[in-house]
C-alpha cells in the first residue's frame, strides 16, 4: 500500500516550493503552473505524463497542497532514475526525497500568466478617467463674532452620492497617509494651509481661501479618478465617513493594510513584468514629460493673464459707465455757454448709457469667470498631475533606490569585516553575531531589491498615465475657443443694442450710421 502524505511529515523545501507557486487568490496551485513546473524539471514527456496521471487534480484544474507534495516526491523519484509511482513512495517512510528544482523563490515566475504585458500596460483614456468619480468641494465658513476662525468644506462625491464635512487638517492627514500607502504612485500635493509671507501684499485672504478650495477640489478629483488610488479603502473612508474622528479611522485603516507593496498581488513579481530597457525608457520619458510640464506652465500663465484682462475689462467698463453718469449729472452750464439746450439733452442720454455699460461690465466679468473655470482650472488640474509625477520620480531616486544602494554599501562593509574576523583569531560570539547581522542584511537587501523593481513597475504605469492624459489638451483648447466665441457674441449683442442709442448724441454730419 502506498505511503500516505500528510502535511506534518513533508520537508521544509516542499512548503517553500508550495508558497512560491500557489495561487494568491486561494490556497491551490493552478494546473498550468504545475505543468510549467514539470517542464522545468527537463524530464521526458512520458515521465511527465506519468507523474500527472498519479497526481489528483480537481475538476477545475487546480491542485491541492497535498497533491503538489505528492507530485514533488514523484519528481524527486523520477530524477533519481526510478519509475515515478505512488508505490515507490513506500521506501520513503522517514523522509520524502528532495526534488532538484533550484531556489524556491526563483519558481515564483512560474505562476505568471503568459500575457505579462497586460499587467504592466494601462488601458485607459482621458475621457474615461475624467468621467470617473466627480468630487465637489464647497466652502462653508464658520464665523465666531466678527472674525473668521476656521473654514469647513462640504465634500460631495458623485459615485457615493453623499456629502461629508472636512477641515483642512483632515485633508492633511489623508494626504500624509496616502503618501505612506502609495509612495510609488502619483499622489497630488496639497495647497498650503496659510498664505505665504510674500503673497500677503498681492492676494487678499478671500482670494487665498478660494484658491485653496479650488486646489483641494483638484486634489480630490485626481485621487478619485486614479486607476489604483480610487479603489482603495482609504479614499472611500475619506469620501463617505461622516463621524467626527475621520483622522483616527484613516490611521487605523492604514495600520491594518500597510503600504501597496504589502498588498499588491504582483509586488514580489514586478521584475518579471518589466522590459529589459526600463531604465532607458524611464529616462527618456522623464525628460519628455519635463518639457511638456514647462509648456503647460507657460500656457497656464497666458490663460491666467487673459482671464485677468477680462476681469479688468469688466472693472474698466463699469467705471466708464459710472463716469458717464457723473458727467450726465452736470446739467447746469454758466450763461457764457451757448449750448445750454443741447447739453441738457446730451446729459439725459449719457445717464441712460451708463446702464448699458453696466451690462457690458457684467458680461465681461462672466467671461473672466468662464475663462478661469473652464480653461485655467483644467490647465491647473493637469499641471498638478505633472508636478506629482516629478515628485514621484524624486521619491524613487531619493527613496527606495538610494536606500538600496546604501544597504549594498553596508553589506560590503560587513563582508570585509567578516573576512578580517576569519583571518584573525577572535571571540566566537563576535563572529557569530557578525554572521547573524550579515544574514539579516542579506534579507533586507532582498526586500529592497523587490521594492525597487515594484517601484519601477509603478513608475512605468504612472508614466503611461501621464501620456494617457495628454489628449486633455484638446479639452482645454476647445474650452478656450468656446469661451471666446461665447464671450464675444454676448458682448457684441450688447454693443449692437447700444449703438442706435448714440444717434441722439450727434449732429447730422457726424452722426452714427
Amino acid at each position: 500500500m502506498a505511503v500516505e502524505i500528510n502535511e506534518g511529515s513533508v520537508p521544509a523545501y516542499y512548503r517553500e516550493v508550495y508558497e512560491a507557486v500557489c495561487s494568491q487568490n486561494d490556497e491551490k496551485v493552478q494546473g498550468d503552473v504545475f505543468q510549467r513546473l514539470l517542464e522545468s524539471t527537463k524530464l521526458s514527456k512520458g515521465v511527465q505524463a506519468q507523474i500527472t496521471e498519479h497526481v489528483d487534480a480537481a475538476a477545475n484544474g487546480f491542485l491541492s497542497k497535498l497533491s503538489l507534495y505528492k507530485a514533488l516526491a514523484l519528481i524527486a523519484i523520477a530524477q533519481q532514475g526510478k519509475q515515478p509511482s505512488p508505490k515507490a513512495l513506500d521506501s520513503y517512510i522517514q523522509e520524502l526525497p528532495k526534488p532538484q528544482l533550484g531556489e524556491p523563490r526563483d519558481l515564483r515566475s512560474l505562476r505568471m500568466q503568459p500575457a505579462q504585458e497586460d499587467e504592466l500596460t494601462l488601458s485607459l483614456n482621458v475621457d474615461g478617467m475624467l468621467e470617473g468619480d466627480a468630487v465637489k468641494v464647497k466652502l462653508i465658513p464658520e464665523k465666531k463674532g466678527l472674525f473668521l476662525k476656521h473654514v469647513e468644506y462640504q465634500v460631495t462625491s458623485l459615485q457615493y452620492k453623499m456629502s461629508v464635512y472636512r477641515r483642512y487638517s483632515d485633508f492633511d492627514v489623508f494626504h500624509e497617509i496616502l503618501l505612506q500607502r502609495f509612495s510609488y504612485r502619483v499622489v497630488p500635493s496639497l495647497p498650503p494651509k496659510r498664505m505665504l509671507k510674500g503673497v500677503l501684499t498681492s492676494v487678499s485672504e478671500q482670494d487665498f481661501i478660494e484658491g485653496r478650495r479650488r486646489a483641494l477640489s483638484r486634489f480630490l478629483n485626481l485621487v478619485a479618478q486614479h486607476h489604483i488610488l480610487s479603489k482603495d479603502e482609504l479614499v472611500k473612508t475619506f469620501l463617505t465617513f461622516s463621524g467626527s474622528d475621520v483622522q483616527i479611522r484613516l490611521r487605523d485603516a492604514y495600520k491594518k493594510m500597510g503600504d501597496e507593496f504589502m498588498t499588491n498581488r504582483i509586488a514580489t513579481l514586478a521584475k518579471e513584468y518589466l522590459p529589459a530597457d526600463i531604465q532607458v525608457q524611464f529616462t527618456a520619458s522623464r525628460e519628455l514629460i519635463k518639457n511638456i510640464h514647462n509648456s503647460f506652465y507657460k500656457l497656464r500663465e497666458r490663460a491666467e493673464k487673459i482671464a485677468e484682462r477680462s476681469k479688468g475689462n469688466a472693472s474698466d467698463l463699469l467705471m466708464f459707465g459710472n463716469e458717464l453718469r457723473t458727467l450726465g449729472s452736470q446739467t447746469v452750464l454758466p450763461p457764457l455757454a451757448s449750448s445750454q439746450s443741447t447739453w441738457g439733452r446730451l446729459c439725459q442720454s449719457l445717464k441712460s448709457l451708463s446702464a448699458e455699460f453696466s451690462v457690458l461690465s457684467e458680461k465681461a466679468a462672466v467671461q473672466g469667470r468662464r475663462e478661469e473655470d473652464d480653461v485655467v482650472e483644467r490647465l491647473n488640474l493637469f499641471l498638478d498631475l505633472l508636478q506629482s509625477y516629478r515628485d514621484l520620480c524624486e521619491r524613487h531616486e531619493k527613496g527606495v533606490l538610494h536606500e538600496h544602494q546604501r544597504a549594498l554599501h553596508k553589506y560590503g562593509v560587513m563582508k570585509r569585516q567578516m573576512m578580517s574576523a576569519t583571518a584573525q583569531p577572535k571571540e566566537q560570539n563576535s563572529v557569530e553575531q557578525l554572521e547573524s547581522r550579515i544574514v539579516q542584511q542579506e534579507n533586507a537587501i532582498q526586500v529592497m531589491e523587490l521594492r525597487n523593481y515594484f517601484s519601477l513597475f509603478c513608475l512605468h504605469q504612472e508614466t503611461q498615465l501621464i501620456f494617457n492624459y495628454l489628449p486633455i489638451t484638446s479639452h482645454i483648447l476647445g474650452a478656450f475657443v468656446h469661451s471666446q466665441v461665447q464671450g464675444h457674441q454676448e458682448m457684441g449683442a450688447v454693443w449692437k443694442e447700444l449703438q442706435p442709442k448714440l444717434s441722439c448724441l450727434f449732429g447730422e454730419k457726424n452722426g452714427v450710421k
